[in-house]
């Protein structure tokens, strides 16, 4: 009997402490809900609910496709192109013909230049900027966005007509003395680079803007005081410092000039292709969608490996600094 008291006792003590736990968690609920707070499980919750929308997006508008891109690249096609199911590595074993070889060689090759020309022009324009007082720094930084208010494509086709016979460029060399009889700018590879260059060139000076402005001026002027000459002191210090934002610069040029299809056939004549012109070949003209979706998927690659480069780089500087 003792012992069956003292079971009992026990089980009557356990249930009072949890009466009393939920007693303590209800008045500390009511007195967060009298002081404003909401309770932590209600926040969760109501946190959970205001990220739904954008995971819908993000699972509508990313995710799916993608997935959707990647089953199609190893799919099989019809005589017509189309999607006829199956499972076969016969759309990426096709990548290694030596045209699309070219290719992407050359999308790599004029991506790296087109990032190379971007950076060197925007930390120069960027240096300059930060030297300026802060007013005149809105008004550059404001004279730098305007022109990209307009179309991309009415942007382009300005060029056409700038770098086109009768255009104010083949005017100036006419003045010049110089012989434009033979000379042709438009369609040519450096019309691509100057296209480029122009589209892509506001995306690399504001991260390096905005890098180069969180560095102490004073900085600058210690280095001067070593004996730091003016390569030295944009080597050794600057640009270590600015890391940051030239490797997101460097991120935010070379992964979309990878894909650009209108800039090469705009102002290239569409001789020479780079990826995205040949996705959009392989879609719409050959109507071949799983190699399509096989180049859509080695660029995706492509991007990712340098992000993943990029950000090792990022890591790198932050450590080093």
């Amino acid at each position: 009997m003792s012992d069956t008291a003292l079971q009992l006792d026990a089980e009557s003590a356990s249930q009072r402490e949890d009466r009393q736990d939920r007693e303590d968690r209800e008045i500390g609920d009511r007195t967060d809900v009298s002081r404003g707070r909401r309770p932590k499980s209600r926040g969760r919750f109501n946190g959970m609910l205001l990220l739904i929308p954008a995971i819908v997006v993000v699972l509508g508008l990313a995710i799916v496709p993608i997935v959707i891109v990647a089953r199609n690249s190893f799919a099989e096609s019809n005589q017509y192109g189309g999607i006829t199911g199956g499972f076969t590595f016969a759309n990426y074993a096709a990548l290694f013909d030596p045209v699309y070889g070219k290719v992407l060689g050359y999308s790599l090759g004029l991506a790296a230049l087109n990032t190379v020309v971007c950076l060197v022009i925007g930390y120069i324009v960027s240096y300059y900027i930060v030297s300026r007082p802060p007013q005149r720094q809105s008004l550059l930084l404001l004279l730098i966005i305007v022109p990209f208010w307009t179309d991309f494509l009415v942007r382009t086709f300005a060029w056409i007509t700038l770098l086109g016979r009768g255009g104010p460029v083949f005017g100036i060399l006419q003045a010049a003395g110089v012989d434009s009889s033979s000379l042709s700018l438009i369609p040519s590879q450096g019309a691509v680079v100057m296209g480029l260059v122009y589209a892509f060139l506001p995306t690399a000076i504001f991260p390096i803007y905005a890098s180069m402005r969180s560095i102490d001026p004073s900085i600058k002027e210690a280095a001067a005081d070593l004996g730091c000459g003016w390569w030295q002191t944009h080597f050794r210090v600057l640009i270590p410092l600015s890391s940051t934002g030239i490797t997101a610069a460097a991120l935010l040029t070379f992964i979309p000039t990878l894909g650009v299809f209108v800039i090469p056939v705009l102002l290239g004549g569409g001789k020479d292709q780079l990826v995205g012109n040949l996705i959009v070949t392989l879609y719409t003209e050959f109507r071949n969608q799983p190699m399509g979706a096989a180049v859509s998927m080695v660029l995706l690659v492509l991007m990712l490996v340098a992000m993943g480069i990029a950000g090792l780089i990022a890591r790198r500087g932050r450590k080093v600094a």
